[in-house]
């Protein structure tokens, strides 16, 4: 039997950008290769965009910048998930991602 992680990548192709964007430290959207990506997911084939971005600041910014420049081509955007840990103990775990976790919560 296949593994779930690599049964996605059967289906999902991953385009990885080259930095983050930056604006203080002058990093824009042509320094990270933006529009290649942004032409790659406007081919007609992409149904859909997953965000993987680091939960920084800068990583927060350059996904809702990515995902505003998509949205505005008519084209599905998600982010992947945060809170706790599979297996984490909750006592390690700091008080910004439980408030995410919570946030971010489904009911089952």
């Amino acid at each position: 039997t296949q593994s779930r992680s690599s049964a996605a990548s059967d289906v999902y192709k991953r385009q990885v950008l080259m930095g983050r964007l930056s604006p203080l430290d002058g990093i824009g959207p042509k320094d990270i290769n933006l529009e290649k990506l942004v032409a790659r997911a406007t081919d007609g084939i992409v149904q859909e965009v997953v965000l993987a971005t680091n939960f920084t600041n800068e990583g927060e910014a350059t996904a809702h910048y990515i995902s505003e420049t998509l949205k505005a081509r008519g084209l599905k955007v998600s982010r992947l998930a945060r809170g706790v840990p599979v297996g984490g103990e909750l006592e390690y775990v700091d008080a910004g991602t439980i408030a995410r976790a919570m946030l971010d919560r489904r009911t089952t």
